[in-house]
């Protein structure tokens, strides 16, 4: 045990921090996902629209985030902004712009390739038969785009949630920064704290992201 530096984590509190700092991670995590969820699914239906100034917009958008890393997108929001406008802005609330805006313009073209793997003739057919075009997206479109779209974004919050050990980056005290903060203080007591310090912060995100995963899984070979 003492080999491995896991007799740290039994020193005082710092399993209890380890699991407050993973508290907070997942905090940032499901808030950003949330918010994703919705401003992703709006877009995503906008991106259908036959406008070329409002797809070319969104396009931009979209490629922007997907092209710039969420740590150079974080030291922007979070250093770049605070000094340039002078907005007292905390780690965590500039963590959650940051991952609402990756997770949006992801889930947004999650939505838009759900709508459209939907076969043009249903839509044809549902019209045929007098449905309006709001009746066509509520009982034809939407039900099964859903059931399309529901793994791909439960594998969207397993991807954002593992992301957010970048957060340490900008001081928010998550369960990467407590663990260094653990490892740091036990450095000459305990020379192998690293290891076994990590090897919990592992465990700890396979646990939140696992059942997650199953889940998606199951999910996939049932509505396959």
């Amino acid at each position: 045990m003492a080999g491995l530096g896991l007799d740290v984590l039994f020193k005082g509190r710092n399993f209890t921090r380890l699991l407050g700092g993973l508290g907070v991670a997942m905090e940032i995590s499901l808030v950003s996902i949330f918010v994703s969820i919705v401003l992703g699914t709006i877009l995503g239906v906008l991106r259908r629209r036959e406008n070329l100034v409002l797809q070319f917009a969104m396009r931009l958008y979209l490629e922007t985030i997907r092209i710039m890393p969420q740590l150079v997108l974080l030291f922007i929001v979070y250093f770049g902004t605070t000094r340039s406008f002078g907005w007292d802005l905390s780690g965590e609330m500039a963590a959650i712009i940051v991952f609402s805006l990756w997770g949006t313009a992801e889930m947004s073209d999650l939505v838009r390739g759900a709508l459209e793997s939907i076969p043009a003739y249903q839509y044809e057919s549902a019209l045929a038969l007098g449905l309006e075009k709001t009746q066509v997206y509520r009982y034809v479109v939407l039900p099964q785009a859903i059931r399309r779209l529901i793994p791909l974004s439960i594998n969207l919050a397993t991807r954002m949630i593992k992301t957010t050990s970048l957060v340490m980056m900008i001081g928010v005290v998550e369960v990467l920064k407590v663990a260094q903060q653990i490892i740091e203080a036990n450095r000459m007591s305990s020379p192998n704290a690293a290891f076994g310090v990590y090897l919990s912060v592992f465990v700890l995100y396979f646990i939140a992201c696992w059942p997650i995963s199953l889940v998606a899984r199951k999910l996939e070979k049932r509505w396959g």
